[in-house]
C-alpha cells in the first residue's frame, strides 16, 4: 500500500487563533480538506502573545521544547505548545518564545508601527519549524508556506537542510497575498539571516530589505507559487511571472467553498508529479 503524501503547513495565521482574514480562514480549511482527501498534515504558527492559551487549550511539549537558536548572536529558546481543533481533528503545533513572541500585538505596535525585530522573529519562526520538523521526523512531500513570516523558510530549506534526509526530497509552495508591500525590515536583516550554506550573494535581492523583496526571495527558492490574493502588487507579480515556476492563479476564498481546497491539492500533485518525471 502506498504511503500517504504529507503536506507541511507554516502559517502566518489560523483561525479561531487569529481574527478572520484571508490567510487565516486559509490556514483553517486548507489542511482539514488536504487531510480529508487522504494525505498527513501537520500545522505550524508563530504563538502570539495575543492568543489566549487557556481558552484556546495551548500546551507546551516537552520532548520537542529546549533546543536553543541563535539570532543576532543571542541565544534564545524554542519553545513548542500545541493546540487541537477538535472539530477538524487536527493539532496546530505554535513556535514560542518570550522575547519574540509574548507581546499582545501581532505585527505592529499599539501605535501600528511595524516591529523592529519583526526580521528577527521570522528568522527564528523558520528555524524553529524547520527544527521541530526534524525532532518530529516526519518527512513532508510538500512545504506550503503562507504569510510574509514565512518568507525566510524557503531560503534556509534550500541552502541548509536541502540535504538531512528528513527534507531531502521536500517541495516548496508559496502562497502568495497583497501584504508585502507595506513595510521595511531593519538594515541590517541581511547579516543576521546568513548561516554556514548561505552565500552574500542569495541575499542580493534583500536590497532594500522590504516586504516585496523578502517575498521575491521566497520565490527564488520556491518551487511552486499559489495567488492567495486577487491583487498582488505588479512588481512582486511580474517577478513571479519571470521566475517560470508553475503558478496557480488566484481562487476565490471562503470558508464553506471547497473548490479552492481541491485546487490547491491538486496543485500540489502537479509539483510532485512534475518532479518524479
Amino acid at each position: 500500500m502506498k504511503e500517504p503524501k504529507r503536506v507541511l503547513f507554516v502559517n502566518s495565521e489560523i483561525l479561531p487563533y487569529i481574527p478572520e482574514t484571508t490567510a487565516s480562514t486559509v490556514g483553517r480549511y486548507l489542511p482539514q480538506g488536504v487531510q480529508e482527501s487522504g494525505k498527513e498534515i501537520r500545522s505550524f504558527m508563530p504563538r502570539y502573545g495575543c492568543i489566549n492559551e487557556r481558552r484556546n487549550q495551548l500546551h507546551e511539549v516537552i520532548r520537542l521544547s529546549g533546543m536553543n537558536i541563535i539570532v543576532n548572536d543571542i541565544d534564545r529558546p524554542l519553545i513548542i505548545k500545541v493546540a487541537s481543533i477538535p472539530s477538524a481533528r487536527m493539532q496546530v503545533y505554535f513556535i514560542d518564545n518570550d522575547d519574540y513572541f509574548q507581546r499582545k500585538f501581532i505585527f505592529n505596535d499599539e501605535n501600528g508601527n511595524f516591529f523592529e525585530d519583526n526580521d528577527e522573529r521570522a528568522i527564528f519562526f523558520a528555524r524553529g519549524v524547520l527544527e521541530t520538523v526534524k525532532k518530529l521526523r516526519w518527512k513532508p512531500d510538500i512545504i506550503h508556506c503562507q504569510g510574509w513570516i514565512s518568507h525566510i523558510l524557503p531560503l534556509y530549506l534550500k541552502k541548509i537542510y536541502k540535504d538531512d534526509p528528513i527534507f531531502t526530497d521536500s517541495k516548496l509552495i508559496l502562497s502568495l497575498y497583497d501584504e508585502a508591500d507595506s513595510f521595511t525590515f531593519a538594515d541590517d536583516m541581511r547579516s543576521k539571516i546568513i548561516l554556514p550554506g548561505i552565500k552574500n550573494k542569495d541575499l542580493d535581492i534583500l536590497s532594500p530589505a522590504n516586504g516585496t523583496n523578502l517575498a521575491k526571495l521566497a520565490v527564488q527558492n520556491a518551487d511552486g507559487i499559489i495567488m492567495g490574493s486577487q491583487n498582488i502588487n505588479e512588481e512582486l507579480a511580474s517577478f513571479v511571472k519571470a521566475s517560470k515556476l508553475p503558478v496557480l492563479p488566484y481562487v476565490g476564498i471562503s470558508t464553506s467553498d471547497s473548490e479552492y481546497i481541491k485546487e490547491y491539492n491538486q496543485f500540489y500533485d502537479t509539483i510532485l508529479e512534475n518532479n518524479a518525471i
